[in-house]
C-alpha cells in the first residue's frame, strides 16, 4: 500500500514538473544563438532569426516586484518585443552561498506572459566600472574580498580583477544563476542572452596599482595575447597596431618594453586583464546554459584620456585585446549615449562584430535612429535605457517607430547582410544625403528643406530616419519619418528615373495592405515620395526608367 501511495504521489510530481511544458505544447529546441547571414549576424530565437526591439529597464526598477506591476503594461504599449533586466547580485545571494531566485523567477513569468523576451544584466562584481552591486559581505570584508587601487595606493569602491576570491564569488554566483535559468526556461527560451557585467571600466586612474596588479604590470605581456598580434597583425585597430610597432612590433617582454610607456599601456594592460576574468565567467556561465553573452561599454567623451572615462572596458580601440582574452564572449557592445551615434555605429560593426546596441539615450529622437540601426547596419538589436519613464507610452516616439519595424521584421530578417537596406539620419548639418540602392540614386533630405514647415527657418531641426529595403527590382519599401526622396538612374545613357506609383499602407500578418495612392499631391505629381515630419509610416514605391 505504501509502495502504491509512493508511486502515485511520483506520477503526481512528475505531471506538475513537467505542466508547464505540457501547456505550451513546446518540446525541447536548440537555444539561443548566433548565425551568420551574409556580413550580419543574427540571433535565432526557436529555430528562427529574431529582430530585438528592445528596452532597458532602470537600473533599480526590477528589485522591487511591486514596482514591475505598473511596468509590463507600459512595455506592451512601447511596442517591444524585448526587455533588458538587471539581475543584482546582492539580491540573489544575500549571504554567501545561498541562492534567492525568486526576483529572477518573477520576472521570467511575467516576461513570458506578456509575450516578451528577457535579456538578463549581470550586475556582479562591476556596474559603471563600481561594485555597488556586490552582496553586502563582499562589500565589508576588505581583506578577503580586495579593492582596486589608485596610483597614491588609495582603495577604490572597485573590486580589484587581481584577486582570486573576487572571480570565484563572481563566477559561482553567474554560474548559479545560469544553472538556474536553464532549469525552468530551457525548453521556452524567454531568456535569450545575458550581459557580463555592465560596463566594466577604470576610473579615476588608467589601470589597477595594487600589489596584484604592479607585480603582474612588471611581468611579461603572456603569450596568449602576442600570438594574437602575431597572427592578426594586419588587421588590428590602428591604435594598437600603432602601439606595437613603436617597438618594431618586439614579441617578448613586460607591457611597457613592447608598448611603451604610457596611459595607453596603463588602459591596454588593465583591458587585458578585465577581459581574463570576464572570459571565465562567460566559459563558467555558458556550460550552465550556452546562450550567447556579451559586454558593454561606457564611451569615451573627446577629448577624455584614459582614467577620464572609464578605461579598458571593451572600447574599440581595445577590441583586438578583448577578442583575444574573453573569446567565449560572443560580442562587444556600446552604450550610445553621445549625439554622434553614426561614428560609434561604425566603430563597432567591423573585425565581424556581431552588432548590438544594449543601451542608448532615451530621448524624443531615439525612435529615428532606430531606423539608422536596423538599416545601415544589420543590427540584431536596440535597446534605449529606461525604457518604462513615459507618461503617455501610446504616442511615445519609440514605440511608434518600433510599431513600423515590427511590421517590417520579415523583411528585414530576410534582407540582412545582403546589401539591400539602407538606413539614413538628417538634421540641420546634414539636409541630405545620397545612397545606390538597387540600380537606383536615392537623393534623401530632410523634410525641412522643403521650406514648407515654419519650424524650417530654425537653425536646429528634429532629427529624421529613414529605413530603405529593395524588396524586387525597381521596388523598395520606405519607412521613417521627417524625409523627401528624389530618384534617379545610375546609369550613363541620358536614362531618368520615373515613380510608377507609391502606395501608403501598413503590414497585417506578414502581408502587405496598401492604403492610399501617392500619386498626386502627396508625391509632388510624381516628382518625390515624402513622409512629413512627426508622421510615421511605410510607403512601398516602384520606380521605372525612361528616355
Amino acid at each position: 500500500m505504501v509502495i502504491k501511495m509512493n508511486k502515485k504521489l511520483i506520477l503526481i510530481v512528475t505531471l506538475i514538473s513537467l505542466f508547464p511544458f505540457i501547456v505550451s505544447g513546446k518540446s525541447e529546441s536548440k537555444l539561443p544563438h548566433l548565425r551568420q547571414q551574409g556580413t550580419a549576424s543574427q540571433l535565432i530565437v526557436d529555430n528562427k532569426p529574431f529582430l530585438i526591439l528592445g528596452g532597458e529597464l532602470g537600473n533599480s526598477s526590477a528589485s522591487s516586484l511591486s514596482y514591475m506591476k505598473n511596468v509590463w503594461p507600459i512595455l506592451l504599449k512601447l511596442n517591444l518585443n524585448t526587455v533588458l533586466i538587471p539581475v543584482y547580485w546582492e539580491l540573489i545571494e544575500p549571504v554567501e552561498g545561498e541562492f534567492d531566485f525568486s526576483i529572477v523567477d518573477n520576472l521570467i513569468y511575467h516576461t513570458r506572459k506578456n509575450n516578451l523576451r528577457i535579456i538578463f544584466l549581470w550586475f556582479g562584481s562591476w556596474k559603471n566600472s563600481m561594485s555597488c552591486y556586490v552582496p553586502e559581505w563582499i562589500k565589508t570584508n576588505r581583506e578577503r574580498f580586495p579593492r582596486a587601487r589608485d596610483d597614491k595606493g588609495n582603495a577604490l569602491e572597485i573590486l580589484t580583477a587581481f584577486n582570486d576570491n573576487n572571480l570565484n564569488a563572481d563566477l559561482k554566483a553567474l554560474q548559479q544563476l545560469m544553472k538556474h535559468i536553464a532549469t525552468i526556461d530551457k525548453n521556452h527560451s524567454t531568456v535569450i542572452m545575458v550581459q557580463v557585467e555592465n560596463e566594466i571600466g577604470m576610473i579615476p586612474v588608467a589601470r589597477d596599482y595594487c600589489n596584484q596588479a604592479n607585480i603582474a604590470f612588471r611581468k611579461d605581456v603572456p603569450m596568449k595575447l602576442i600570438d594574437y598580434l602575431k597572427e592578426n597583425k594586419d588587421n588590428l585597430m590602428p591604435e594598437l597596431h600603432d602601439l606595437w610597432a613603436a617597438s618594431d612590433y618586439k614579441k617578448e617582454g613586460t607591457w611597457e618594453e613592447i608598448f611603451g610607456k604610457s596611459k595607453s599601456t596603463d588602459e591596454l594592460f588593465m583591458a587585458w586583464h578585465y577581459a581574463i576574468f570576464v572570459e571565465e565567467l562567460a566559459k563558467a556561465g555558458k556550460k550552465e546554459h550556452d546562450i550567447p553573452m556579451f559586454v558593454n561599454a561606457a564611451l569615451i567623451r573627446k577629448g577624455y584620456e584614459p582614467g577620464q572615462y572609464p578605461s579598458a572596458g571593451p572600447l574599440p580601440h581595445l577590441m583586438d585585446v578583448w577578442r583575444a582574452g574573453a573569446p567565449s564572449v560572443d560580442f562587444l557592445s556600446p552604450d550610445i549615449y553621445f549625439p554622434d551615434i553614426e561614428e560609434w555605429c561604425h566603430k563597432y560593426d567591423q573585425k565581424g562584430n556581431p552588432f548590438f546596441i544594449p543601451e542608448a539615450r532615451r530621448e524624443e529622437e531615439t525612435g529615428m535612429k532606430a531606423f539608422y540601426v536596423f538599416g545601415n547596419h544589420n543590427a540584431m538589436g536596440f535597446s534605449p535605457f529606461s525604457i518604462e519613464s513615459t507618461d503617455n507610452p501610446e504616442e511615445d516616439p519609440i514605440g511608434k517607430s518600433y510599431n513600423i519595424i515590427s511590421q517590417l521584421e520579415h523583411l528585414i530578417l530576410e534582407n540582412q547582410g545582403r546589401g539591400k537596406m539602407a538606413g539614413i539620419l538628417l538634421d540641420h548639418n546634414k539636409k541630405q544625403e545620397e545612397i545606390v540602392l538597387g540600380g537606383y540614386k536615392f537623393i534623401i533630405k530632410h523634410d525641412f528643406t522643403l521650406g514648407w514647415s515654419p519650424e524650417a527657418k530654425n537653425d536646429t531641426w528634429p532629427l529624421s530616419g529613414v529605413l530603405i529595403i529593395n524588396t524586387a527590382p525597381g521596388e523598395f519599401y520606405v519607412a521613417g519619418s521627417g524625409i523627401v526622396i528624389n530618384f534617379e538612374t545610375i546609369k550613363d545613357d541620358n536614362s531618368k528615373a520615373g515613380i510608377a506609383r507609391i502606395d501608403e499602407g501598413e503590414f497585417r500578418d506578414g502581408q502587405w495592405v496598401p492604403g492610399r495612392r501617392m500619386n498626386g499631391d502627396q508625391s509632388h505629381q510624381g516628382r518625390h515620395l515624402r513622409i512629413p515630419e512627426k508622421v510615421y509610416g511605410i510607403q512601398k514605391v516602384k520606380l521605372y526608367t525612361y528616355q
